[in-house]
């Protein structure tokens, strides 16, 4: 409660007491809920603010959401170093997990990826997206899994098929811990575990990459057993309606249908029973919970009523009525009902605490099941993309052969998509990338980070090739917008960003800057542009891989000034006046960034591109430092022309001797004369 709540914080966020976050109470709570002795076992050694931090949780769960608890069976401690730190702009310029426009799925490096069949794969991928890894084992083991699904479509598919009848697994036994289990629950466990023998028998052949996997989906015969017995085929959706716990699983259960078997059957048959003694064809039985069962006639044929027949409630075109016996076995029936629902209520729940006990195995299958369903995912999607498999080493290496960005080439398919390489030479650190607007330059930018980013989180890379070495961050600055909020202009925004990335990125990192220094005036633009090349380039504890687009053609002349600095540009094509961007990435500088020409296909008005080109060539003549003002633009609107001849008529006037009516004739005279000839 001493902390300050962060603005913009996504979701609700609840304060607690500090005293929650003492050392000593966290270690009781942790050791207590987990019934040891010690907390070294779970890695918590040395570890104050881990203990904390958990501690702290598992209190506020006690005051607020006690049923959760039995969900926390273990505990586990992980490092940053074990994933990739992505920060929020570099997820958000990544377009990772959604688009920045719509917030939507589609359009993003996910939606591309995510062909899961079950909501547990869904939940891993997403996470797979957000976390790549750091270790090469790690990320070649994903890989193996990968390529063995990738190499085997008929298995690939047979896996999909099969994975598409599975269920929330997950989900459906988290709610049985927590105590929030209906029957339809239970039959959907039940239904998924008898699925998991037909999904381990799929896999016939010797696949090593997949054996770590598949021997962690267990069978949980002692789980599918119990809800076999217990529960009903078409049990009702709630506990409120009675037929939930199968025949033969409570004796206390089956004596009670048992005595009120004769009764249910007495009232089945009663309708039949009274058509036929009375002769009423359309006598009915029924029931409410206001009235119970009863016998309703209409009142057509209520001369034929019995006089046993006692009227307890007149409708617009029929009588109700009851008997005495009637009510007798209706007590029966109601009272066996009150007594099964009761029953089936306790049962009902010894049953999920009997599952409960079995839920860690279960909850193991599950995620197996979900790693299974992404490796196939992403199997899939290099299989429909033409991916292939990146090599991925422990040293500082990028090289790329014509890699394609994995959303772009999607979206536009009425084009062709120009791959484009990516390989730095021995020594290279930085390249700078000049070009037209529009030509690709920040897609270019974009694609090399996704496929980094895809080759550490076990995936194929959209690429014919990729050698990549391990990259501890990737960092991004990419456009920027105001924080207004704040009090941060978008220059202020982009230069905070670049300062994170100075500040954090170190020799293995990975650096995507584009159009740094637009914000302000071109002279403090460059500067600032330039001052980073050369602190990113000269820095002994930086030297991180980057790439710069930039418009500033002036710092291509840094190429000439450090040794690790490498210029390319867009391939451009004119003819006959037109422009053609190639989207190619070639070696060289860019002496032209065509912004008119992009301004006049967006269809700014033909003046303004005319203007515009006159401006550029007298800026080009003038290395900028003066404009020659159109002389349009100059003039001011007169109330009389040059050489007026109605003007020179009023100068000559005397007006000191003119009368009257020579004024009044005189005046008629100059518009006759003067406005006829306008009009003429």
């Amino acid at each position: 409660d001493s902390l300050p709540e962060p603005e913009g914080f996504p979701g609700f966020l609840s304060t607690c007491e500090s005293w929650h976050f003492e050392l000593a109470r966290c270690n009781e709570n942790l050791t207590a809920h987990f019934g040891v002795t010690t907390l070294d076992g779970f890695g918590l050694r040395g570890k104050p603010m881990a203990i904390r931090a958990a501690g702290a949780i598992i209190s506020y769960l006690e005051d607020t959401q006690r049923q959760s608890l039995k969900l926390l069976t273990t505990l586990h401690t992980y490092s940053l170093d074990e994933f990739m730190v992505l920060d929020a702009e570099t997820r958000r310029n990544l377009e990772l997990t959604e688009t920045i426009r719509s917030g939507k799925t589609q359009g993003s490096l996910l939606g591309i990826l995510d062909h899961t069949q079950t909501p547990m794969g869904g939940r891993l991928i997403h996470q797979w997206v957000s976390k790549p890894l750091l270790e090469v084992t790690e990320i070649n083991t994903r890989l193996d899994a990968v390529e063995a699904f990738y190499k085997n479509g008929l298995l690939r598919a047979e896996t999909s098929d099969t994975l598409a009848e599975v269920d929330d697994l997950e989900r459906l036994i988290n709610r049985v811990l927590s105590g929030h289990a209906i029957p339809r629950d239970l039959v959907a466990i039940r239904e998924n575990l008898v699925r998991l023998p037909q999904i381990k028998a799929i896999f016939k052949e010797e696949l090593p990459a997949l054996n770590g996997i598949l021997s962690r989906i267990r069978e949980c015969r002692d789980s599918l057993a119990l809800l076999q017995a217990a529960i009903q085929d078409d049990p009702p959706a709630t506990l409120a309606n009675i037929g939930i716990i199968r025949k033969g699983f409570s004796t206390e259960l089956d004596n009670i249908l048992a005595s009120s078997k004769h009764a249910r059957e007495w009232i089945t048959g009663l309708e039949k029973t009274e058509k036929n003694r009375t002769g009423i064809k359309t006598l009915k039985v029924g029931y409410n919970k206001v009235f119970g069962y009863y016998i309703e006639v209409t009142r057509s044929n209520t001369d034929l009523v019995p006089e046993e027949y006692i009227r307890k409630q007149t409708l617009v075109n029929a009588e109700r009525y009851i008997t005495p016996e009637l009510k007798e076995y209706e007590t029966l029936v109601l009272n066996a009902e009150d007594q099964i629902r009761e029953i089936e209520g306790r049962v009902f729940t010894q049953v999920c605490q009997e599952l409960s006990e079995g839920a860690q195995e279960i909850l193991e299958t599950a995620r197996a099941l979900a790693e299974l369903d992404a490796y196939v995912s992403l199997a899939e999607t290099a299989a429909l993309n033409d991916y292939h498999r990146p090599e991925i080493i422990n040293e500082k290496c990028l090289e790329i052969e014509d890699g394609r960005h994995p959303v772009v080439e999607k979206l536009r398919l009425s084009e062709r998509f120009v791959p484009n390489d990516a390989i730095f030479d021995e020594g290279e650190i930085i390249r700078v990338i000049t070009g037209p607007n529009m030509s690709g330059k920040s897609t270019f930018l974009r694609q090399v980070a996704l496929i980094v980013l895809m080759a550490q989180m076990g995936s194929f890379v959209p690429a014919d090739k990729a050698k990549i070495g391990l990259v501890d961050r990737i960092f991004t600055r990419i456009g920027a917008q105001d924080e207004i909020h704040a009090g941060q202009s978008t220059f202020m925004v982009e230069m905070i960003e670049a300062a994170n990335i100075l500040h954090n990125a170190t020799s293995r990192s990975l650096l995507i800057l584009d159009e740094l220094g637009r914000g302000t005036s071109t002279y403090d633009g460059v500067s600032i542009a330039w001052a980073m090349i050369e602190y990113i380039h000269s820095h002994p504890d930086l030297k991180a891989t980057t790439l710069f687009a930039t418009h500033y053609h002036e710092l291509t002349q840094l190429a000439e000034l450090f040794p690790g600095v490498r210029n390319y540009n867009v391939a451009v094509s004119e003819a006959d006046g037109k422009v053609v961007f190639l989207h190619k990435i070639v070696p060289g500088g860019a002496d032209r960034s065509y912004g008119i020409h992009v301004a006049q296909i967006a269809g700014l008005p033909k003046p303004v591109i005319q203007r515009a080109n006159e401006i550029l060539h007298q800026l080009e003549d003038s290395s900028g430092t003066t404009l020659e003002q159109k002389e349009t633009s100059r003039q001011q609107l007169t109330l009389f022309p040059e050489n007026n001849p109605l003007l020179e008529a009023f100068k000559d006037l005397d007006i000191n001797s003119i009368t009257p009516i020579e004024a009044l004739n005189l005046l008629y005279d100059w518009k006759r004369r003067f406005i006829q000839e306008d009009k003429d």
